[in-house]
């Protein structure tokens, strides 16, 4: 069991509500340094909720989360140590930008208003580009690029803010099955390469099971956190969908999950 002193992110009794809505309700938990975390449930479940309330973006009614030791409003200089990859991206990808200049954005909180990049941010961009390995496109306009590619700019830009912590929201959400599965295989690759805590939301339980090296699965409640093969049993992923599931297996953990509907009930 790790130590205390490493963990890095922590949410303990959190409570968060939308318009008098309960979204996340008596939510506990520790990410160590350097762990892959999957965060797993279906839609509405409040799994993005969640993340944005690690960032700050969402405020708690009760209960606290901290990264870093620090609430996320009182971070100051350590927020330059926090990189976000959010599920929609706000960009034209038909804007005549190239995709050096993306991945400089991601300079911009540590380059200041009207400075001009130096040194140390170019080369914070040549290495962001060569660690997810598209060095190669940095001229190419960012509109050319496919949808993995395009992924990967986006952590690149990430990257170039030199994290110690990464967020990720639904990154394949745009990709289809195989470019998903491409995606994930490379993304823990890249995290065995880096010194760098890895948080990553997703309704994709088959394939994220197999490269994480921690799941939390989510249904408003926490139903269940740990090691993917120890947590991903029968009656986690029944709480998780609030429906019967089958599983087939692909090793010691799930490779597939079906959530039939229910007459009169939505999806899963």
């Amino acid at each position: 069991m790790s130590d205390e002193k490493q963990v890095i992110a922590r949410a303990d009794h959190l409570y968060v509500a939308y318009q008098d809505k309960l979204v996340l309700e008596d939510v506990t938990f520790r990410v160590h340094a350097g762990e892959f975390w999957g965060i797993l449930g279906p839609n509405g479940s409040g799994k993005t909720t969640l993340l944005r309330t690690m960032l700050g973006l969402v405020q708690p009614f009760a209960g606290s989360v901290s990264i870093f030791g620090k609430s996320p409003q009182n971070l100051a200089q350590d927020r330059d140590r926090i990189g976000y990859v959010p599920q929609h991206a706000v960009i034209d990808f038909q804007f005549p930008i190239r995709v050096w200049d993306v991945v400089m954005l991601g300079r911009s909180r540590k380059i200041g208003l009207g400075r001009r990049p130096g040194k140390a941010d170019k080369q914070a961009v040549e290495r962001a580009l060569e660690l997810v390995e598209i060095a190669d496109l940095a001229k190419r306009q960012i509109g050319q690029l496919s949808g993995g590619q395009r992924q990967r700019v986006l952590i690149a830009r990430a990257l170039a803010l030199e994290p110690d912590i990464l967020f990720l929201d639904e990154p394949t959400a745009a990709l289809d099955v195989n470019a998903a599965e491409s995606f994930y295989e490379w993304l823990h690759s890249m995290h065995k390469k880096m010194n760098l805590t890895l948080v990553l939301v997703s309704h994709d339980i088959g394939v994220i099971s197999r490269y994480v090296s921690a799941v939390a699965c989510l249904n408003r409640r926490l139903v269940a956190h740990g090691i993917p093969s120890d947590v991903l049993t029968g009656d986690a992923l029944e709480n998780m969908y609030g429906c019967d599931a089958m599983l087939f297996g692909h090793g010691d953990i799930p490779h597939l999950v079906v959530t039939p509907a229910k007459k009169g009930e939505g999806d899963c």
